[in-house]
């Protein structure tokens, strides 16, 4: 991802699929556990875009080129507490 716009968009992106496939399983046109393995694909990709954007910004206010700033994998990103 290039940008903090495209990191944006990205993010949209997947909560737009999350409410598709959630109103899909509530019309019953999606299993209960293939609903349930989508939506952990997406929110961990969903995590790892906002860790991204996070990293983007905090590189940014210290004066760092936020472009160096990486996707972690999901296991690191999943691993944040609160």
């Amino acid at each position: 991802m290039d940008g903090e716009l495209d990191v944006l968009g990205r993010i949209q992106e997947l909560v737009e699929a999350e409410h598709v496939l959630r109103a899909r399983f509530g019309r019953g046109e999606v299993a209960d556990e293939e609903e349930h393995t989508r939506l952990a694909a997406l929110e961990k990709q969903l995590d790892q875009c906002w860790d991204l954007l996070r990293q983007r910004r905090a590189r940014a206010a210290a004066g760092q080129d936020p472009a160096d700033a990486q996707v972690r994998p999901a296991e690191q990103v999943e691993g944040y507490l609160s």
